[in-house]
């Protein structure tokens, strides 16, 4: 019965951290109304660390497509061929290794000291570390090279979807909360 004991912390931790965490950031003094096209900078899409585990060609256009698609649902269209937009778009996925320390106590006291029942008994504490990965996909909006908007989804990363359409689907959908955000009001 210990080990199960120890899962449970364990699960909660991450069943905790398992919703997206959605930031931005934006220039309050810009006129977002104003920004009427968009082009990608220069790179669009780059990943840290730059490891074929996370990076890919795959990635990079589903990242692409699921982003224009949004940008253009808010009214932003892609600036003329050859030409720069109104604003350039670039994109990040970073997978940082994180590890966290989880203590179970196990043992002790039961039972209601106001009632005549309490049992102390030992206490022992148990402590572990739990290594595990957090995947943010952030999205930079910048005019003429400074940054005016910001959004980033941050999540616990568990084992990826295991069809390309449902890889897809889960860019398409965090692509969505992000831009949500935009425009700022």
């Amino acid at each position: 019965m210990r080990p199960s004991l120890l899962i449970l912390p364990l699960l909660l931790l991450l069943s905790a951290c398992q919703s997206v965490q959605l930031e931005r950031d934006f220039d309050p003094n810009r006129d977002f109304a104003a920004y009427r096209t968009w082009s990608w900078g220069q790179p669009a899409v780059q990943f840290s660390p730059d490891d074929p585990r996370v990076a890919s060609d795959l990635k990079r256009q589903r990242m692409r497509s699921a982003i224009a698609e949004q940008l253009d649902q808010r009214g932003l269209r892609p600036a003329p061929e050859g030409s720069e937009g109104d604003l350039q778009v670039q994109a990040w996925w970073i997978v940082d290794n994180r590890q966290q320390q989880i203590s179970t106590h196990i043992g002790g006291g039961w039972g209601d000291p106001w009632h005549g029942g309490f049992w102390g008994g030992p206490t022992h504490v148990e402590t572990r570390n739990v290594d595990y990965q957090v995947a943010t996909l952030q999205i930079d909006l910048l005019d003429d090279g400074v940054l005016v908007w910001r959004g980033s989804a941050e999540q616990i990363r568990r084992n990826n979807p295991s069809s390309p359409a449902e890889r897809e689907a889960a860019i398409r959908q965090t692509v969505a909360q992000i831009l949500s955000q935009y425009p700022p009001r």
